[in-house]
């Protein structure tokens, strides 16, 4: 007698079904938006404040899981040091960092220009300029005040070596243009003329530096930004992100009132009676934090602060450390 043959199993439709939904979910979750663009601010001179400001700004973008910051920036330059720990964070930050000069009359000056050239994404809006990046000392004399001809003509030099003062300042100089062509070789931008930038202190409008390949986009405003940046493939901390900046959400993070504040009365261009250049710091004149959060303020250089503006900036760089 012939066994019953067994029945017959249909797993064609349950397999088919949940092979359908698990494909629908990695679509759905492919379709998803890569987080939001946090838009931070850089108005004004550069210094501690600023530099805190952006160290904090990255930091929540990516506790935010962020797919892109956006760092808005008119500047006539700044102190040094915070330009350089600005620059520190943009190439350490786990979120890609697009540095964009606006509004239309805005300006990335002096240490706005190395900052742009660090930047992951660099971008300007019309009517908007960079360079001029040659390093300023404040405080340093003018040769020429007592109507004594200037110091470093082809005449002197010929007839005596070159003072320590114009020593330091090649050094600076030299200095400063390794870095910003370092930036640029980083970044696959123009470095010959990141380095006149610095040499000799030339500018560009937005039109021209799109042209030279010092920048990689102009944009109108954000949305058209955004909208360009949209499907770019870019690279951070050893990541590669693919952008999906059309539909984002915006997280737009002001400064708060204590940067405001403190920002305010370290401003290079009244705490320091200088120019918005990118400033390297003189020891006697230029008493401020020597790191970026000022945890090596020394109590010496409150004796050698004879201005009364500078020793309050000193006095709210420490207070302000001390907060924290």
């Amino acid at each position: 007698m012939a066994k019953d043959a067994p029945p017959d199993i249909h797993t064609g439709g349950p397999v088919r079904a949940i092979s359908m939904l698990l494909l629908c979910w990695i679509s759905a979750t492919a379709a998803q938006p890569g987080g939001p663009v946090v838009v931070l601010t850089q108005s004004g001179a550069i210094g501690p404040a600023n530099a805190d400001y952006l160290h904090r700004g990255i930091e929540h973008a990516a506790k935010l899981g962020a797919q892109l910051i956006v760092l808005r920036m008119d500047t006539p330059g700044g102190l040094d040091l915070s330009m350089r720990a600005i620059i520190r964070d943009i190439l350490a930050s786990p979120v890609p960092v697009a540095t964009y000069v606006a509004p239309n009359g805005a300006r990335a000056a002096s240490a706005g220009t190395y900052i742009l050239y660090a930047s992951h994404i660099a971008a300007m809006a019309p009517a908007t300029n960079l360079g001029a990046a040659t390093p300023v000392n404040l405080g340093q004399p003018d040769d020429t005040r007592d109507g004594k001809p200037k110091r470093g003509t082809k005449a002197d030099d010929a007839k005596e070596t070159p003072s320590t003062e114009q020593t330091m300042t090649r050094k600076q100089i030299n200095d400063s243009s390794a870095y910003i062509r370092g930036l640029a070789q980083l970044r696959g931008r123009n470095a010959a003329w990141a380095e006149r930038a610095v040499r000799e202190a030339v500018s560009l409008s937005a039109r021209e530096a799109l042209k030279l390949k010092v920048i990689d986009m102009m944009a109108d405003d954000l949305p058209q930004l955004l909208k360009q940046l949209d499907g770019r493939t870019v690279s951070a901390a050893g990541r590669e992100f693919v952008l999906t900046t059309l539909t984002a959400e915006i997280v737009q993070r002001d400064p708060d009132w204590r940067t405001e504040l403190l920002a305010l009365i370290t401003n290079p261009t009244i705490a320091l009676q200088g120019s918005g250049a990118a400033v390297q710091p003189n020891s006697m004149k230029l008493a401020l934090p020597v790191d970026r959060r000022g945890k090596k303020l020394l109590v010496g250089e409150l004796r050698t602060c004879t201005r009364m503006p500078t020793c309050v900036s000193i006095a709210a760089a420490a207070w302000h450390t001390a907060s924290r």
